[in-house]
C-alpha cells in the first residue's frame, strides 16, 4: 500500500485482482476534495486507469468535495469511459456526496459505463 499526502487530502493506494484475475486498484480518499488538491488526484488515478482493470474511488473519508474536487471526479470518469478497458467507481460516497451527484445530474454518469458524451 502506498501512501501519498497533500495538505489537506490523502490518498491510499491498494492494488490486486477480483476473484476472476481482472487487475482492482482502490484509492482511499482522506480529508478534503479541493481546487488546491484536485489535480493531484488526477495525477494519481490516470496512470491506473490507462492500465485497464477497475479503479475504484473511495469516498468514505472525503470530509469536503467543491466544485473543482468533482470536476476532477468527472474528468477520470470521462477518460475511463473513452478508454474503453477500465471501469472506474465512487465508492462509499456520503449522503452529502450523493446528494450533491443527484443535484448536478451526475448521479447515472457515475453509474453508468456506457459512452460520455
Amino acid at each position: 500500500m502506498a501512501i501519498t499526502q497533500e495538505p489537506d487530502l490523502r490518498f491510499e493506494v491498494e492494488e490486486g485482482e477480483d476473484a476472476s484475475g481482472t487487475k482492482r486498484v482502490r484509492i482511499r480518499c482522506r480529508g478534503r476534495l479541493v481546487y488546491e488538491n484536485a489535480p493531484r488526484i488526477k495525477e494519481l488515478v490516470k496512470p491506473l486507469i490507462a492500465r485497464g482493470g477497475q479503479v475504484a474511488i473511495d469516498l468514505a473519508e472525503v470530509n469536503y468535495l467543491d466544485s473543482a474536487g468533482l470536476g476532477a471526479l468527472v474528468g477520470l470518469k470521462v477518460t475511463a469511459v473513452n478508454q474503453g478497458d477500465c471501469r472506474l467507481e465512487l465508492e462509499n460516497q456520503s449522503p452529502w456526496i450523493r446528494e450533491m451527484l443527484r443535484l448536478t445530474h451526475l448521479t447515472e454518469f457515475f453509474a453508468s459505463e456506457g459512452k460520455a458524451s
